[in-house]
């Protein structure tokens, strides 16, 4: 589809009017000047005055001749900044653009203008500033157009959410943290995190594990030094049972050595995701450091499409893994599921929620296939074959029913860009099981410091909210050469940060 967008001149709407247009179009040309032959013409006219900004927009089909309409307005706050100016401008305009391509095409988004990650983020900031929950909504449904039943699903997540953490909003003072061991097996074709093939990298290994140690003690020092209480600490990658027994266990070591009262954070969680990894003597470890929340991630019970995503373990190894893991006293195992695997339709996911419904882990977290751009899946499309919007919405009402009739709640989602249906990933528990971390990495609600390679820190003003966002290299030879650096600039940041808090006590 060739789109040829008029009116719209500032560079700052070519990012979210192109990711509504691809909300619609897997494949879409959107050009913001004059083309020739384009199939869709879209005209918008902006009007801003100071209390008012309207947007129309008007779009004719070139093949069919048919026009169609949209019109949406919002009032602009008189003391509002012209960041905020802006952003109801950009919403606003995103709002027609919606619109009239709801019409043109007769898909609705469930999400409506929303492309962001965080959709309960938005919603706990209304119900912050004192709205009721009714004011709330009504605003995600007239401001943003998502669906009812979307609404409905993000209540329920956010009262999930206060109910396990009920001091959620005041958490500020405190910090989480995120340790990444950049190493697996062998690397999914889906995936963009920092992963690395283990085998045949033992001085890589060394080199990074010595980095990480150093993160850990000097870190640790300086909460210690402030008197910093950490919430939850959480190990992902990669896959962090890559790395032998005797690593682990030194590892854990520093962390109760070097992290401040250890024994009084509220959760500890270890991916073990790749159960290719797992081995009875690893698990002696984790138990022997008071470690029982690990995850074990089966992806799909279909052997074919493990291969295919290069995954090197058999179905029957995950389920082995399962048992021996519950035996050896983990009793918090959270299994991720992925929709739209490629191959995988309806008849395939029933298959993988059945076998699911054998083990009953305490919580599952079902991802919607997104073809992140530095994928290997991504990079060569054409192998990939896929299941249809249609289908992939099956799958989801799948998941939904699944878990319902099975006891689990819904407590966090989040969205990604390109992923299939428009859908999003949510995670489900038992009640009493939900990841602390989990709700902490998508709420925002304070800062989550990252150490190791590939780690993302979150610093999170604890009176204004502003993030700022610092992110350790991701190849373990970058990370290697330069550990120290990264460690002393996070340092500085979180002095800056607390001593602005401190200054407002």
């Amino acid at each position: 589809m060739k789109i040829q967008l008029n009116g719209i001149q500032d560079e700052r709407f070519v990012r979210p009017l192109t990711h509504i247009t691809q909300l619609f179009f897997e494949e879409a040309d959107l050009h913001f000047e004059h083309i020739d032959n384009p199939e869709l013409i879209v005209d918008i006219k902006i009007h801003e005055n100071q209390n008012i900004v309207t947007a129309n927009a008007n779009a004719t089909h070139q093949l069919t001749t048919q026009t169609y309409q949209a019109e949406f307005q919002q009032d602009v706050p008189s003391n509002a900044t012209e960041k905020e100016q802006f952003k109801l401008v950009k919403s606003t305009v995103s709002y027609v653009f919606l619109t009239v391509l709801q019409e043109v095409t007769g898909m609705v988004q469930q999400w409506g203008i929303l492309t962001g990650v965080r959709p309960t983020k938005l919603l706990h900031m209304k119900l912050q500033e004192g709205k009721s929950k009714e004011e709330a909504h009504a605003e995600l449904r007239e401001d943003y157009k998502i669906q009812e039943h979307k609404i409905e699903l993000m209540q329920s997540i956010v009262d999930r959410q206060l109910k396990v953490i009920p001091d959620l909003y005041e958490l500020g003072k405190e910090v989480s943290i995120y340790i990444g061991i950049p190493f697996c097996p062998t690397k999914c074709a889906y995936c963009t995190f920092p992963a690395y093939a283990i085998n045949g990298k033992q001085g890589k290994v060394d080199s990074f594990l010595g980095g990480l140690h150093y993160e850990i003690r000097e870190t640790g020092r300086w909460l210690k030094e402030n008197n910093i209480a950490i919430t939850t600490i959480y190990y992902g990658g990669g896959t962090p049972t890559s790395i032998t027994a005797e690593e682990m266990d030194l590892l854990y070591e520093e962390m109760y050595e070097s992290f401040p009262s250890v024994e009084k954070v509220r959760e500890i969680t270890v991916e073990a995701g790749r159960p290719d990894t797992i081995t009875p003597e690893k698990l002696d470890v984790l138990n022997k450091w008071n470690i029982d929340r690990i995850s074990i991630n089966p992806q799909s019970y279909i052997q074919e499409t493990l291969k295919a995503i290069g995954r090197h373990h058999t179905v029957e190894e995950t389920i082995n893994k399962f048992h021996l893991a519950r035996t050896m006293g983990m009793n918090n195992i959270n299994m991720d599921l992925i929709i739209g695997l490629p191959g995988e339709g309806v008849k395939e996911f029933q298959y993988t929620l059945d076998e699911t419904e054998k083990l009953m882990p305490e919580s599952l977290t079902v991802h919607t296939l997104s073809f992140k751009r530095a994928s290997e899946m991504t990079q060569n499309k054409e192998k990939y074959k896929v299941a249809e919007r249609s289908e992939i919405t099956q799958m989801m009402d799948l998941a939904t029913n699944w878990t319902a009739t099975h006891g689990y709640v819904p407590y966090y989602l989040y969205r990604q860009k390109n992923i299939l249906g428009n859908l999003e990933n949510v995670g489900y528990s038992l009640p009493g099981q939900e990841s602390i971390y989990n709700i902490m990495i998508m709420e925002e609600k304070q800062t989550i410091i990252g150490l190791g390679c590939g780690a993302s820190s979150k610093f999170v003003h604890p009176e204004t909210g502003k993030i700022t966002r610092f992110a350790n290299p991701k190849d373990p030879k970058s990370y290697n050469e330069g550990f120290k650096k990264y460690t002393e600039d996070k340092i500085k940041i979180l002095n800056e940060l607390f001593d602005i808090q401190k200054s407002h006590v």
